[in-house]
């Protein structure tokens, strides 16, 4: 009898055609599901029968509870090499293997000035106006050459962002609590003095932190204060970086220009949240890592990671 395989949150419903799954397939039946299950019961009662689970990111959170509640899974694969809401010492306990994949830095570089180019000149809104019979021009854009972007975080991501900034003419800044001035002289960028002092004097913001202890909360109603009322804020990280509510407040008040939004405190975020209706926000649903070259590596490793566990040598282990 072929294992069963169960493919989470495969929205575009690809999951089985972005890769090659023709090795694994004589041993194992694959199911893709592209509908979110929100509650453990209901996660539970589609995939309890399955031996192995491939869930996209940090969407689906894997605690003791849900992991006591499969007792056929054998192998859960996490795409990328990082997933703060498995409970690995649960997973051990109960005999699964969890494994991860690849994971490109390249997509949420793009949508991140995706999502900054949309912001300075009010792609949304003019494109809307003009399908809709609308006013000829009614924003005047925000320039970029010249500017300050302030960056939080000078990783992987952030600094291929500021790479970006720089040919586009702007004063690239950068801060986190790690960062050195010789690193940041590497990209070609100027470390900040402080937090405060990036978010003061950046005409744009964007996050690129890893969600832990000390980056949870970064930004709350304080330092969104200390933003220029010009000021655009993006976020394709996180969203436990920013105080929701307080991200909001200063939106409904017009105490920022606008805020580019990719990550939510729920996901998918239900019809009647609050996001979905705020002024000057541009929002995407947690497109970063969602590229046809992501999803290749993504399920190719899933691939991979199951023909290694069916040979007893694990690869990519978590945990």
């Amino acid at each position: 009898m072929r294992l069963r395989c169960a493919v989470l949150d495969d929205f575009q419903d690809v999951a089985t055609t972005v890769a090659d799954w023709s090795p694994v397939l004589n041993r194992v039946e694959v199911t893709g599901f592209s509908r979110h299950f929100d509650t453990e019961d209901a996660l539970v009662a589609a995939v309890a029968d399955f031996d192995i689970i491939v869930t996209l990111r940090e969407r689906v959170a894997f605690p003791a509870s849900l992991l006591a509640r499969l007792p056929k899974l054998q192998l859960l694969i996490a795409s990328g090499m990082r997933n703060s809401v498995i409970d690995y010492a649960a997973a051990q306990r109960h005999g699964v293997t969890v494994c991860g994949t690849g994971s490109a830095s390249t997509p949420p570089v793009e949508l991140t000035w995706a999502l900054l180019l949309g912001l300075a000149r009010g792609i949304v809104t003019e494109n809307n106006a003009l399908r809709g019979g609308g006013p000829w021009q009614s924003t005047v854009g925000a320039d970029l050459h010249g500017r300050r972007l302030g960056l939080l975080g000078l990783g992987k991501i952030g600094s291929k962002v500021a790479q970006v900034g720089l040919a586009f003419g702007m004063e690239v800044t950068a801060w986190s609590q790690n960062l050195t001035k010789e690193r940041a002289e590497e990209v070609g960028v100027r470390v900040a003095a402080s937090k405060e002092e990036l978010l003061a004097g950046s005409d744009f913001v964007s996050l690129h932190l890893v969600l832990g202890d000390r980056t949870r909360g970064l930004l709350g109603a304080a330092e969104l204060a200390l933003l220029k009322p010009t000021a655009y804020l993006v976020n394709t990280s996180r969203a436990g970086l920013v105080d929701q509510d307080a991200l909001l407040d200063a939106l409904r008040a017009g105490r920022i220009a606008g805020a580019g939004i990719d990550v939510f405190d729920i996901e998918p975020l239900p019809a009647d949240h609050p996001m979905r209706t705020a002024p000057r926000l541009l929002a995407t649903p947690h497109l970063g890592y969602v590229s046809r070259s992501n999803y290749r590596t993504y399920y190719g490793h899933a691939v991979e990671d199951i023909q290694a566990h069916l040979a007893g040598t694990p690869v990519r282990r978590l945990g």
